[in-house]
This record gives structure tokens, C-alpha cells and sequence, in this order.
């Protein structure tokens, strides 16, 4: 039977395993991939907790782990045009991404793009989606200054790199250790921790006409208080009603294949680099996933399934 990494419960890391499943089948409106390489995202161990994005019902154990992957199309489920075996795609995944098969949504799947790599493919429904999102929410005119808080990581990194294509100058907040990394992405360095307004308004005397949070809690506070106009706050590190209350909005999500198409022609125009540090095989899924929880991670990690 097809391997797979899952969860048995809600929890921590002890309700993961590695298990035997069957091989999904497609229903309307989804197509069954072999997989080639799955991303790993914070989201996946806040669902392994307990998280549910909005609609979501109950999760129903063993839980396949993972929300993006690429791969090759095996089946096609009712209704789903456009698509046929042997296509290669990347896309959301509604039942886990790590694992040999993995169902996608049709509707959130771009056929892969033949200079794009699977691994790179992997990274995009998730991070490189959420980035190109959130800087076309903010609509910042070119030259405007953007602060990216928690900008090392793989939507970070994808952040930097958007709005600096899109002419924006960017400030990117994020440990000394991944200084180099957000200096090599076309942004300003400004290190995380207490301070960091007065850190921020050292480097921008001028201020900053938006901020792009992903880290939430007293950061996104701080960086709220450097707004004059609070519309130009969004998060996607925090809950609906705490950026709210602070005068802005989560990240609204496009969820749609275009625009996984427009994120893979930046990435194929050279404009977008995943930033893959690791890779790890399917069967140390555990270790790539506590990479990401420790928060320690430089850009993206991505599980690949041998052939």
C-alpha cells in the first residue's frame, strides 16, 4: 500500500506516524497525483494541533499531513476538464501532501510549467500564493516602503522577492542569522525582537506606507503602530479579530489556479526564487516538519517522493 506521514489525533509531534494508506480516489471536481515533492508550511503542524482554516469541518484520523504538492496526474474525478494523466501539476491538496498519492482541488491546480522544477512547483500554493496575495492586497504604489515582519521564512522570502520586482522598497524583519538571506532578496535588514520600532524608524526616518505581517502577536502590534493608514496592515500570522482590532485584515486568499500560474511564470522569469534550503525523502517527513515548527527554517523546506 502507498506510504504516508500522518497524524492520529490532535497534538504535538507524538500524534505523527508514518503509515500505510490507501490510494485515494478522485471525486468530482479533484484529480489523483503520484506525487513528486510536497512543501512543508507552519500551517501544517497548526492543523496537526488542532487549527481549522474557515469551512474546514472535523479532521478525520489518520490525517495525511501537508497542503501543497506537485506531481503527475494519475486519475481525473468527475466533472474535471483540462486535465489528463500524465499531466504535471501543482496545486492544494485537501487530504495531505506527504504521501505517494495525493488528491488536489482542480480548481486550485496550474498544469507545471516545464522550466519549473517539482520541488520548486512544491512551494508555491502555499508560500508563493500567500505572498504574491498579500502584496497585491496592499496595492502599494511603486515606490512605496513595505515592512515585512518574519521575513526569513518561506512566505517571507516570497514576500521580499514580489514586492522588490514590483518596485517596491522593502524592510524585512527577521533574526541576525537570516540577515544575509533578506540582503540577498533586495530588502533592508532590520533584526527581530524588542525594540523593533524604534529599529524600523532608524532605517525608515520616513516610515512605511505597509506592513506585511507574519509573525502575529506583540510584533504585529509594533508594526501596526508604525502605520498611519492601519488599511495597509495585513497578516497572515495572526487571527481574524486581533489584526482587526489593530485597524487591519488578514490576508484574503485568491485561491485560484491563475494565480498559481502567474506565481510560477515570476519564479520561471527568474523573478521569484523558491528558496529551497532542504530537502528531505518522504520517509524523514518527521524531520522536515520539526525543521518548520522550530521556526528556524531559511526560506522553504520541501519533501521529495522518489520515483
Amino acid at each position: 500500500m502507498p506510504k504516508a506521514y500522518v497524524h492520529t489525533r490532535h497534538g504535538g509531534p507524538e500524534t505523527e506516524a508514518f503509515a500505510e494508506v490507501a490510494r485515494p480516489v478522485p471525486g468530482p471536481g479533484e484529480l489523483l497525483i503520484a506525487v513528486r515533492a510536497a512543501g512543508v508550511n507552519p500551517v501544517d503542524w497548526k492543523l496537526r494541533g488542532g487549527f481549522r482554516r474557515p469551512g474546514e469541518g472535523e479532521a478525520h484520523f489518520p490525517a495525511v499531513l501537508g497542503s501543497e504538492a506537485a506531481g503527475v496526474v494519475e486519475e481525473t474525478g468527475e466533472g474535471v476538464t483540462g486535465f489528463a494523466a500524465g499531466d504535471e501539476v501543482f496545486g492544494n491538496t485537501p487530504g495531505g501532501a506527504f504521501a505517494e498519492y495525493a488528491l488536489l482541488t482542480a480548481s486550485l491546480t496550474a498544469h507545471k510549467p516545464a522550466a519549473l522544477s517539482f520541488t520548486d512547483a512544491a512551494t508555491l500554493p502555499v508560500a508563493g500564493a500567500t505572498a504574491y496575495d498579500g502584496v497585491r492586497q496592499l496595492d502599494l504604489p511603486e515606490g512605496a516602503t513595505l515592512l515585512v515582519t518574519g521575513a526569513g521564512g518561506g512566505v517571507g522570502a516570497a514576500v521580499l522577492q514580489i514586492a522588490h520586482a514590483w518596485g517596491l522598497r522593502v524592510v524585512g524583519v527577521a533574526s541576525e542569522a537570516k540577515k544575509e538571506l533578506v540582503e540577498s532578496l533586495g530588502a533592508v535588514h532590520v533584526p527581530s525582537g524588542p525594540g523593533l520600532a524604534d529599529r524600523v524608524r532608524a532605517v525608515v526616518p520616513g516610515g512605511v506606507d505597509g506592513v506585511y505581517d507574519l509573525v502575529g502577536g506583540e510584533v504585529l502590534a509594533e508594526a501596526a503602530g508604525l502605520l498611519a493608514d492601519r488599511t495597509k496592515l495585513i497578516t497572515a500570522g495572526a487571527p481574524p479579530e486581533t489584526v482587526a482590532a489593530l485597524g487591519g485584515a488578514r490576508v484574503a486568499r485568491a485561491r485560484t489556479a491563475a494565480v498559481l500560474d502567474e506565481v510560477a511564470e515570476l519564479v520561471v522569469a527568474g523573478e521569484l526564487d523558491p528558496h529551497v534550503s532542504q530537502t528531505f525523502p518522504l520517509d524523514r517527513a518527521d524531520e522536515a516538519l520539526r525543521a518548520v515548527e522550530d521556526g528556524h527554517a531559511l526560506g522553504k523546506i520541501v519533501i521529495e517522493v522518489a520515483i
